[in-house]
């Protein structure tokens, strides 16, 4: 096989299995190729997705060794991407009741979607978590997201019990915004005890239903390692309940008599 055939085979494995320990052996063996022929092609694979501003390869030293493929993204892309959000998002066609934004489109579109999870994975990629953890429903495309450049399971938490999901542990919390007592129930065997997690969710005020989901996570002696929203409400008149989290994109306004919306940066870049 020649080098550029491989480079192609070898790049598309390691973006499949992001985070996966990766031997040399194993691509020896899979490209009938000489270890130093690989350890070169991972070294210019490397190089290129640094250029890219795709991640990088992270050498593992040892018999056990290999490589593992760590996905960021470049700065200027990333700030690029979170401003043309938020001009997107200043539309003052998408207020809705309650100084709270349309943005059901936007968490439909693929690209979109699949730029937020890499931005959160760059993240929160060092904290080798076992699960992201969100509330139904328009987290949801956000966490497969975040989860498929992490290589690890989403768990949803819900709002009533189903059937098909077997025993479930359930909590009352109070709402941050609204303070009304709200259930939220996860199933017994979604999660494993003493697991690692992200929580991801798509909008936070208050911040009571992430307070919620940490409440519930710990009847399974979850830690949570990270917390991260695409757009947070900034409200003088709510306590924010929850500090320690990153969010891609902040709400400072919205005045629904005048029509007009200002969305700036999170805190993203300062976390």
């Amino acid at each position: 096989m020649k080098r550029s055939d491989r480079l192609i085979g070898m790049t598309h494995y390691v973006l499949e299995h992001p985070l996966t320990l990766i031997s040399l052996p194993f691509f020896a063996e899979r490209y009938d190729a000489a270890k130093s022929s690989i350890s070169e092609d991972l070294t210019i694979m490397d190089k290129m997705l640094r250029e890219e501003g795709l991640g990088f390869l992270e050498s593992v030293s040892g018999a056990a060794g290999g490589v593992k493929y760590i996905p960021t993204i470049d700065s200027k892309e990333s700030e690029a991407f979170i401003n043309t959000l938020s001009q997107r998002l200043e539309d003052p066609e998408r207020i809705l009741p309650g100084g709270y934004l349309f943005m059901s489109d936007v968490l439909g579109e693929p690209d979109t979607v699949r730029m937020i999870g890499r931005l959160f994975a760059s993240q929160f990629y060092s904290l080798n978590v076992d699960a992201i953890v969100t509330v139904a429903t328009k987290g949801i495309p956000i966490a497969y997201a975040v989860a498929s450049f992490l290589n690890v399971p989403v768990v949803i938490v819900r709002r009533d019990p189903k059937i098909t999901e077997g025993s479930t542990v359930s909590i009352n919390y109070v709402s941050g915004s609204s303070r009304k007592i709200q259930t939220m129930v996860l199933t017994k065997r979604s999660l494993k005890q003493g697991s690692t997690v992200c929580i991801i969710d798509d909008f936070m005020k208050a911040g009571g239903t992430i307070d919620g989901m940490k409440s519930l996570l710990k009847e399974f002696d979850a830690h949570v390692a990270g917390i991260g929203v695409l757009a947070e409400a900034e409200d003088e008149e709510d306590e924010r309940v929850v500090d320690d989290y990153t969010s891609l994109l902040k709400i400072s306004n919205v005045d629904v008599k005048n029509e007009r919306i200002t969305i700036d940066k999170g805190n993203y870049f300062s976390n």
